[in-house]
């Protein structure tokens, strides 16, 4: 099966049906994506700004990094639910969008750099202000990719 083949078929399930056939649900789950977009932009940016030496400065990145933890991981499961159910809805407009590739391929780069390489970083006693500041600036570039592709799919 093709990736055109297999977005026809996404939108043909049930519940893209009932999404894309609804007056009121894409709103609504667009609606709570961007709470979590909001919420994930918050996480990344106190911590990252925090990396940048340009925030709460008073509070060790470690703990901050702990701390928001949560609540980033879960913007990260609120935008991947509604983003799944809002790409279910349309399928095909995503397969020929540009900027959906460029969201869908940046997602989990920023994801898996976020926990894998942010955090480190942030948590180790012995970072350097220039690693520091490379991860805050690579984090947030990621994760505007992400959010700028998303708006774009809007108009796309």
């Amino acid at each position: 099966m093709d990736l055109l083949a297999f977005a026809e078929w996404c939108e043909s399930t049930g519940l893209g049906l009932v999404v894309r056939e609804s007056v009121w649900l894409f709103p609504v789950i667009e609606a709570v994506h961007l709470l979590g977009l909001s919420l994930l932009g918050g996480a990344v940016l106190l911590v990252d700004l925090r990396l940048l030496g340009a925030g709460l400065v008073g509070t060790p990145a470690a703990l901050l990094a702990r701390q928001l933890r949560p609540w980033l991981t879960a913007a990260v499961v609120v935008m991947t639910a509604t983003g799944v159910l809002l790409f279910l809805s349309e399928a095909v407009k995503c397969y020929y969008s540009q900027a959906f590739w460029v969201k869908i391929v940046t997602f989990p780069i920023a994801i898996a750099f976020t926990y894998a390489v942010r955090q480190r970083v942030a948590e180790a006693e012995d970072t350097t202000r220039g690693t520091a500041v490379l991860t805050a600036v690579a984090s947030l570039t990621l994760w505007f990719v992400v959010a700028a592709a998303g708006r774009w799919i809007g108009f796309s």
